[in-house]
C-alpha cells in the first residue's frame, strides 16, 4: 500500500575514497539510484532526517577497530535516520508510521520492516528527539562515571553531539558543579547560559590545568572524555583522589593531523590520586536504550532538559559538507540533516 507517488530515482551519498588525512569533499559521490518495489514483508522509508557523528569519519579508515561495520569504497555510507513509511508490504508496518533504521545517507530506504523501530509519535515533542546521542552520554555519566550527588564534573568537549547531553546528565544525577571545555566564546556561552552548566572556559585560552585548578580548587571527582589529547593530561592533575575517568572518545586524534591523539598518562599520579580510568563503547543494547529514552522522556516532559541540535538544510547535497563542518566544531550539540 502506497499514498504518495515515489520517485523512479532517488540520491544517496557514498564513499568516493578514504580520506588522506582531514576529511574532504573528494571522499564523497552524491549519486542517484532506482527506488525498487518493496518486495514481501519489506517497506519502502522517506528519510525525513539524517543524523551525523564524528564516528563517521572514523568508519572511513580502512580498519576502523570499532564495534561496527566500516564504510566501504564505492558503497552507501550508513547511519541513523528518521522517515515516513510511504509503501508497505508489511502487516507490522503501515503508510504514515514514523520510524528510524540505519539506512543512512538515502534518500528513501527499501527493506525488511523489521529493520525499522516504529517510534512512537508521543514519546517526544519531535521526532529530532529520537535522534541524539543520549544513550551513549547517559551510559558513560550514569553506568561507566557513576555521578552521584556532591560530584564535582569536567566535560571535554562540552558543547558536541556527546558533551551537550552528558552534562545536562550529570546535574539530574545531582552532580553538585560541572564545567565543561569548548572551542570558542560562543559554545561556552551556550553551555552556561542555555545548557546549565555551572562553569566553562575556551580550552583555546591557555593551559587547561590552569583553568581546571581555578574553577575545580578541590579538585574534579569525575572527568567524561570526548577529547583526549591536552585535556585527558590536565584532568589527571587536576582529579580529586578517587576520581573517575569515563573515556569515550579521543576526538583530538581523529581530525585533521591527528594532534593530540596520544597523550601522556602520569602514572604515579594516577597511582597516588588512585584515578580509576573507565574506557567504554556503548552497544546501544535494548537496556541502555530503555534507560535513556525513559529518563529523556520524563525530564523532557518536566521541562528539565534542553535538546542541543543544529538542523543542516540542504537535503544529501549538503550533508558531505555538514559532517566537515561537524568535525571541524562549527555545530554545536547532535547534529541533523534535513533530507
Amino acid at each position: 500500500m502506497t499514498t504518495e507517488e515515489i520517485p523512479a530515482k532517488a540520491k544517496e551519498v557514498r564513499l568516493a575514497a578514504r580520506p588522506d588525512g582531514a576529511l574532504t569533499l573528494a571522499a564523497f559521490e552524491v549519486v542517484e539510484v532506482e527506488v525498487p518495489e518493496p518486495a514481501e514483508g519489506e517497506v519502502v522509508v522517506r528519510t525525513d532526517y539524517l543524523q551525523l557523528t564524528a564516528v563517521m569519519q572514523d568508519l572511513m579508515k580502512p580498519e576502523p577497530n570499532l564495534p561496527m561495520p566500516g564504510y566501504q569504497v564505492g558503497e552507501t555510507l550508513w547511519g541513523g535516520g528518521v522517515g515516513t513509511v510511504v509503501a508497505s508490504n508489511s502487516p507490522d508496518l503501515a503508510v504514515g508510521d514514523t520510524v528510524q533504521n540505519m539506512g543512512g545517507f538515502r534518500a528513501y530506504t527499501v527493506g525488511p520492516a523489521g529493520e525499522h523501530w516504529k517510534l512512537d509519535p508521543t514519546a517526544f515533542p519531535s521526532p529530532l528527539h529520537h535522534l541524539t546521542q543520549g544513550v551513549t552520554a547517559y551510559h558513560g555519566i550514569v553506568d561507566i562515571a557513576e555521578v552521584k550527588d556532591g560530584d564535582t564534573v569536567f566535560v571535554s568537549g562540552a558543547a558536541g553531539g556527546v558533551g551537550s547531553l552528558a552534562g545536562q546528565i550529570a546535574k539530574l544525577q545531582g552532580a553538585k558543579r560541572v564545567i565543561g571545555a569548548a572551542g570558542s566564546k560562543a559554545k561556552v556561552e551556550y553551555l552556561v547560559n542555555t545548557l546549565g552548566y555551572d562553569a566553562a572556559f575556551d580550552y583555546h585560552d591557555g593551559p587547561v590545568v590552569d583553568r581546571l585548578r581555578e574553577l575545580a580548587p578541590d579538585g574534579i571527582d569525575v572527568f567524561f572524555d570526548t577529547v583526549g589529547g591536552e585535556q585527558f593530561e590536565a584532568a589527571v592533575q587536576a582529579a580529586a583522589p578517587n576520581a573517575r575517568f569515563a573515556l569515550c572518545g579521543a576526538l583530538a586524534g581523529q581530525v585533521g593531523e591527528s594532534i593530540g591523539a596520544f597523550p601522556r598518562l602520569d602514572v604515579m599520579t594516577s597511582i597516588v590520586k588512585q584515578i580509576s580510568i573507565r574506557p567504554f563503547s556503548t552497544y546501544h543494547t535494548p537496556e541502555q536504550i530503555w534507560a535513556w529514552n525513559s529518563a529523556f522522556a520524563a525530564w523532557t516532559a518536566e521541562g528539565r532538559f534542553v535538546l542541543p541540535q543544529t538542523l543542516v538544510e540542504g537535503g544529501h547535497d549538503a550533508a558531505p559538507q555538514a559532517l566537515i563542518d561537524l568535525l571541524g566544531g562549527k555545530f554545536t550539540g547532535n547534529v541533523v540533516v534535513k533530507i
